[in-house]
């Protein structure tokens, strides 16, 4: 169970990479996608780029977080539950901040993400579960 755990966790750490090449503009947004890389407090404030620039960065130490818990928790090292609460905590806050106040295509724009980081924190956080590591 706890190696099932870990590549969940390595694999939602994967996922946020999809909104790094968004947000990079690697690949031509297109309305389906739903995450338009807006967001509701900081496109105003700092312009598309810059938004996009904090976007990029959350959503990068998010992975990279996710993926070294995923992998610590694999390799026995106890510094896995921290890793797993800070990068759920980094992608809540990215999800948050670039959310565009629409509820169309919610699940796109990361209400999944969300819902997986909270578990995710409540597991690991509140419940110290797994208990320990392979």
């Amino acid at each position: 169970m706890i190696t099932f755990f870990a590549v969940f966790v390595i694999l939602h750490g994967l996922a946020h990479l999809w909104y790094v090449t968004l947000s990079l503009k690697l690949i031509a947004y297109k309305p389906e996608m739903g995450w338009s890389g807006e967001s509701w407090l900081l496109t105003g404030m700092l312009g598309d780029g810059g938004a996009r620039t904090i976007a990029s960065i959350l959503y990068t130490l998010a992975s990279l977080g996710l993926v070294a818990a995923g992998t610590g928790m694999l390799m026995g090292q106890q510094w896995f539950r921290p890793a797993v609460i800070w990068s759920a905590v980094l992608s809540i806050t990215a999800i948050v901040l670039f959310w565009d106040g629409s509820a169309s295509q919610i699940i796109e724009k990361g209400l999944l993400g969300l819902v997986i980081n909270g578990l995710l924190i409540i597991s690991s956080g509140i419940f110290a579960w797994p208990l320990s590591s392979p």
